[in-house]
């Protein structure tokens, strides 16, 4: 079982293997820009792999526990970042599975410029690491 923070100490570390370990292998991320979740915890590795690049300046400044529908263990961690100059403030919003995996994560973003920003380069990034796979 995996220890109530652990996500959040990983990403704090900006430590990829250890946040991989948090995941649940079928997770599922709600992206603030994309339509479609991406599943699976290879494809949210990646995913996250490149928000760290991205990300300046990263911290967490809130962490509020509670239940989400169904009675699974959440977690919200509100964070403060600047991307290519811009600040962006943001919610990653985290559902538990029953081994203490995140099974899904949501994220939000604001404010919109700030967040069009993020999309266009993460977008960037994610297609650099397709095209040399």
């Amino acid at each position: 079982m995996i220890v109530p923070g652990t996500f959040r100490a990983a990403v704090e570390a900006m430590d990829l293997d250890a946040v991989t370990r948090a995941l649940d292998p079928a997770i599922e991320f709600h992206s603030p820009v994309m339509v479609r979740p991406y599943r699976g915890r290879d494809s949210v590795t990646t995913l996250l792999h490149v928000l760290m690049e991205t990300f300046e300046g990263f911290h967490y400044t809130h962490d509020l526990a509670g239940t989400a529908p169904g009675g699974a263990p959440a977690q919200a961690l509100l964070f403060s970042a600047h991307v290519m100059g811009k600040s962006v403030q943001g919610l990653d919003l985290l559902t538990f599975n029953g081994d203490g995996l995140v099974a899904d994560l949501t994220v939000m973003v604001r404010p919109l410029p700030a967040a069009m920003t993020l999309a266009r380069a993460v977008g960037r990034r994610m297609e650099e690491l397709a095209a040399s796979a």
